[in-house]
C-alpha cells in the first residue's frame, strides 16, 4: 500500500491505495480516502499533514505484513521456564468487559472514587469481583489471587478488596440506581410490569449476629440466613434488590423497596407480580392505587379460598377459551384430551376481600394438569419405596416432599396406645391433591385481557432462575463474610454480575443455557508466548463464533499478536 496526494484547485487530498488485478489487468485501488489537509490537520495535531500520511501507511503496512506472514517460535526443551511466571490467561472475561462498560460502571465507580479519598482504583477491584464472580466464584481472597489469569493484571492489593466492599455497601443506593438509568438509556427497560420475590442465603457458622439470623431456610437447614429480596422487569434484567435479616417477615420487605424504585429510579407506573407468599393485604393495599399508578398480579391458592369460591372454581362448567364469544362456554369434564390439550380454559369473577375489589381469574390446563400428575407419581413411587425398604428415614413432612402422602398409626387396634408406629400410603392424601391437577388461580385489580394476564404470571418463572444463577452459576452461598457491609457488598457484586450476565444472554438471543455461556467463557484460555502474542487454547466452537460476531472482535486465530489483543482489550472499554 502506498499515498497517493491528489491536488485541486484550492487543496491536496490524501488516500492509500494499492495495486490490484482486475479482469486480467494491474490497476490501482483505493483502500482508504484519509481527507484533505483540513482534515489530516484535525486528526494529526501538531505534525505535518503530510508526515502524519506516511507514518499512518508504514503502519498500515506493518499491521498487513504482520497478518500475512508467519510469526516464528523458537522453543528450547532444556529451556526451564521462569519460576512464578504466569503463561497462561483466561480472554473470556472480555465479553462481560465489554458489558461492563457499555453499563458505564466504570464511570459509577470514578464517581463513587470522586466522594471518598481512598487512593485504589475501585473500578479496577469492582470490575474483578464481577467477571471472577461469574467465571470462578470464590471467597475474596481466591477472587484476588484469580485476578491474575486476566490477560489484563490487576492493580490492587487484597486490603484494598476488603476495604473497597465497605465503599460498595455504602453506595449500594447510587450504585443501583445509576446502573438502572444507564441501562434505560443503552438497552431500554420493559418496566410496565415488574417481578418480586425473596429467598435466603445461608452461613456456614452456628453463632447468629447482624443481618445473619436463624429463619425459615428455603433449603431446610439449621444455619444463620440473609434474605434477598429482588425486583426484576419484564425481559428477566433484575432492576433492584435488598438485603434484610434472615428473620424478617418477606411480605414486609416488597413496599419500601418499591418505593425507592419510586424515589431512586423515577418509575411511578407498574404493575407487580408475586406469588402467593408475598400477597399480603397490606402489599394489594399499596399497589391498589386510586390513581391507577400501580396494580397487582398475584397467585391465589385454590385450596385456601372459602368453600363457595373453592367449588365455583373446580366445578366442570362455565369455563371459556380467550378469543371466543362470552356466551360460549365449555365443560372440562368434556374437553378431547388430544385436541384441546394445548388451550388454557378459564373461568373470572370480582371478589371483595379485606375491602379490596379484586379479581379473581381460575384457568385450567390439560397440560399442566399431566405436568402435576406426572410429578405426583414419581413423588407416590418414592413414598413406596420408602415404606418398602426404608420406613426409619421417614421424618417430618415439608408441603411438597414426598413423605406427605405417608400416613402414621399410633395405636392398636383396641385403641390403646401402640409402642411401634406403623406407615402406610395414605390414598386419601393422593386423592384430595389430585382435584387440583390442572388448575391455576390468579387475583388482579386489573381489567386487562385474561391472556394478558395470564402471560404476565407465566414470566414469574424468569426471578426463580434469577434466584438459581446466583445460587448454582454464581455460587453466592454459602457466604463467609462477618461484617454486615461487606455482605451486602457480597450480594451487590452477584446482583451487578446477574445483570451483566443476563445482557450477555440477550445479545446471544438466549440461544444457549447459563452453563454453556459460562463453560465457554471459563474455557477460552490463551497461552502467552513473550514478545509474540498470544496462542488460544480453546476449542472453536459455534458459541465462540456468536460471541465474536457479536461483540466485534475476533480471538480464535492460530495466535493473536501483542498489538492486536492490546487494541481489543481497547475496544471492549469504549
Amino acid at each position: 500500500m502506498r499515498l497517493k496526494i491528489s491536488k485541486s484547485a484550492h487543496s491536496l487530498s490524501y488516500s492509500v491505495i494499492k495495486s490490484a488485478y482486475i479482469n486480467g489487468k494491474r490497476t490501482s485501488v483505493v483502500v482508504e480516502r484519509l481527507g484533505n489537509t483540513e482534515e489530516i490537520k484535525a486528526k494529526a495535531g501538531d505534525m505535518d499533514p503530510l508526515e502524519w500520511c506516511r507514518q499512518y501507511v508504514t503502519e498500515l503496512n506493518q499491521k498487513n505484513e504482520e497478518n500475512l506472514h508467519g510469526i516464528d517460535l523458537t522453543l528450547y526443551p532444556s529451556a526451564p521456564i521462569d519460576p512464578g511466571k504466569r503463561n497462561l490467561y483466561n480472554g473470556g472475561y472480555l465479553f462481560l468487559e465489554d458489558i461492563y462498560y457499555d453499563l458505564g460502571l466504570n464511570r459509577i465507580s470514578k464517581a463513587i472514587g470522586k466522594k471518598h479519598s481512598f487512593q485504589y482504583n475501585l473500578d479496577s477491584i469492582l470490575s474483578r469481583l464481577i467477571y471472577s464472580r461469574i467465571l470462578f466464584p470464590s471467597s475474596k481472597l481466591s477472587t484476588f489471587e484469580q485476578s491474575g489469569q486476566f490477560i489484563e493484571q490487576p492493580d490492587f492489593e487484597l486490603h484494598q478488596v476488603y476495604r473497597a466492599l465497605s465503599v460498595i455497601a455504602g453506595e449500594s443506593d447510587y450504585i443501583q440506581s445509576a446502573l438502572y438509568r444507564n441501562s434505560l438509556k443503552l438497552y431500554g427497560r420493559s418496566t410496565g410490569v415488574i417481578y418480586y420475590d425473596c429467598t435466603n442465603y445461608f452461613f456456614e457458622i452456628e453463632q447468629s449476629e447482624g443481618l445473619k439470623q436463624y429463619g425459615p431456610c428455603k433449603e431446610n437447614r439449621p444455619l444463620p440466613i440473609v434474605e434477598m429480596g429482588l425486583f426484576m422487569d419484564a425481559e428477566g434484567i433484575p432492576l433492584a434488590f435488598c438485603i434484610n435479616p434472615g428473620n424478617t417477615n418477606e411480605q414486609v420487605t416488597m413496599v419500601p423497596l418499591e418505593q425507592k424504585l419510586a424515589a431512586d429510579f423515577g418509575m411511578s407506573r407498574f404493575v407487580v407480580c408475586t406469588d402467593a407468599g408475598l400477597s399480603s393485604t397490606s402489599n394489594r393495599k399499596f399497589n391498589n392505587d386510586k390513581d391507577g399508578n400501580r396494580a397487582f398480579v398475584t397467585t391465589q391458592s385454590i385450596r385456601g379460598m372459602k368453600k363457595f369460591l373453592k367449588d365455583w372454581a373446580l366445578s366442570p362448567e362455565g369455563w371459556h377459551l380467550t378469543g371466543e364469544k362470552a356466551s360460549v362456554m365449555h365443560d372440562i369434564s368434556r374437553i378431547d384430551e388430544e385436541a384441546d390439550k394445548d388451550k388454557v380454559f378459564f373461568k373470572e369473577r370480582w371478589i371483595k376481600e379485606n375491602g379490596i375489589e379484586q379479581r379473581l381469574i381460575v384457568t385450567y390446563s390439560v397440560k399442566y394438569r399431566n405436568y402435576l400428575r406426572s410429578v405426583r407419581e414419581g413423588q407416590v413411587e418414592r413414598a413406596r419405596k420408602v415404606l418398602d425398604h426404608n420406613p426409619s428415614c421417614i421424618e417430618h413432612k415439608r408441603q411438597t416432599d414426598y413423605k406427605r402422602f405417608i400416613g402414621q398409626i399410633h395405636a392398636s387396634a383396641d385403641g390403646e396406645a401402640a409402642d411401634i408406629t406403623e406407615y402406610y400410603l395414605d390414598d386419601d392424601a393422593i386423592s384430595y391433591e389430585a382435584q387440583y391437577d390442572g388448575f391455576y388461580a390468579v387475583c388482579t385489580n386489573l381489567e386487562d385481557n385474561v391472556s394478558d394476564i395470564v402471560s404476565i404470571n407465566r414470566r414469574r418463572w424468569q426471578i426463580e432462575e434469577c434466584f438459581r444463577i446466583m445460587k448454582s452459576d454464581f455460587e453466592a452461598r454459602p457466604a463467609y463474610l462477618s461484617r454486615d457491609d461487606r455482605i451486602k457488598a457480597h450480594f451487590m457484586t452477584c446482583f451487578i454480575a446477574l445483570i451483566v450476565y443476563r445482557y450477555l444472554e440477550k445479545k446471544l438471543d438466549d440461544r444457549y443455557t447459563c452453563s454453556e455461556i459460562i463453560h465457554c467463557l471459563q474455557d477460552m484460555a490463551f497461552l502467552k508466548v513473550e514478545g509474540k502474542g498470544y496462542i488460544p487454547a480453546y476449542q472453536r466452537t459455534a458459541l465462540t463464533d456468536d460471541l465474536e460476531k457479536t461483540f466485534g472482535f475476533n480471538l480464535s486465530t492460530q495466535i493473536v499478536t501483542i498489538e492486536k489483543m492490546r487494541n481489543i482489550c481497547a475496544m471492549t472499554k469504549k
